[in-house]
């Protein structure tokens, strides 16, 4: 289906808000995706596969990154057991992660066995708290949802070949993000092992992924900081620097999402 590009930029810049303000490991973004593409006529299963192809995307071509910051940390000498541990950790999360979903949803059979026990097992959470609700997630239409991913899956697979500059441009997404690091360091005049930035901007977004506060705020900086101590990058140096990549960054991607959110919330 064609979408224009205005109109994805505005729904990007609202995703980015919905998953900065509301932290659930990006859940809260895949149903808002999926609502806001159903004014294209695109079903929640194509919205969905379309940000898991997407996650998936960006960290397979972050891995090219974290070979070459493990290089780039070997000549500078900082190359320890923790920096070995945390590219290869990353590394292999990202592969496994990527196989499994590959596995589940390549099977229906095996989609509907997994995602249906994790739609019955929210329904038995929910129900402590609401027992009046006993099916608060429709199972039926949950397996309806399940079975059009995979068919859309099934028809990316055998047309893999459509991914490649999805793949490039995930690169690319990936090099500015770094290169926005590291042109506020250049802003405080330091100049900075890149691969050090690459491991810790790694680590600090796969914890803030995770982290229960919005936009991981405190869990990302300290350990993008820690991190960077280990690379060879003074504390005095990285707080300041990766306080002001976040403020830089938040401002740029919350202003404008909150903006177009509100607009939408209105309008809907």
């Amino acid at each position: 289906k064609k979408i224009s590009y205005k109109f994805l930029l505005k729904v990007n810049l609202e995703l980015n808000f919905v998953n900065h303000v509301f932290p659930s490991g990006g859940v809260s973004g895949f149903s808002y995706f999926s609502l806001r593409l159903k004014d294209k006529n695109i079903s929640g299963a194509q919205a969905s596969l379309v940000q898991l192809l997407r996650f998936v995307l960006v960290y397979i071509a972050f891995m090219a990154l974290l070979i070459m910051a493990l290089i780039m940390l070997s000549f500078s000498g900082h190359v320890n057991r923790f920096v070995l541990l945390a590219g290869g950790s990353i590394s292999t999360l990202i592969v496994m992660a990527t196989l499994m979903m590959a596995f589940v949803i390549g099977s229906q059979r095996r989609i509907n066995a997994f995602f249906g026990f994790i739609t019955k097992t929210l329904n038995r959470l929910i129900h402590i708290v609401r027992p009046k609700h006993p099916e608060t997630i429709n199972v039926q239409r949950a397996k309806d949802a399940f079975e059009d991913l995979h068919q859309n899956y099934a028809i990316i697979k055998n047309d893999y070949k459509v991914l490649k500059w999805p793949l490039i441009w995930s690169l690319v997404a990936n090099v500015t993000e770094i290169l926005t690091v590291y042109t506020v360091y250049l802003a405080f005049d330091h100049i900075v092992n890149p691969g050090a930035i690459i491991l810790a901007y790694a680590l600090a977004n796969m914890a803030g992924f995770l982290s229960v506060l919005p936009s991981g705020v405190g869990v990302y900086e300290a350990l993008m900081t820690a991190v960077l101590a280990i690379g060879g990058v003074s504390p005095a140096i990285s707080i300041p620097v990766t306080v002001m990549y976040r403020v830089l960054s938040m401002i740029i991607q919350l202003v404008p999402g909150y903006y177009f959110y509100q607009r939408r919330m209105r309008h809907s």
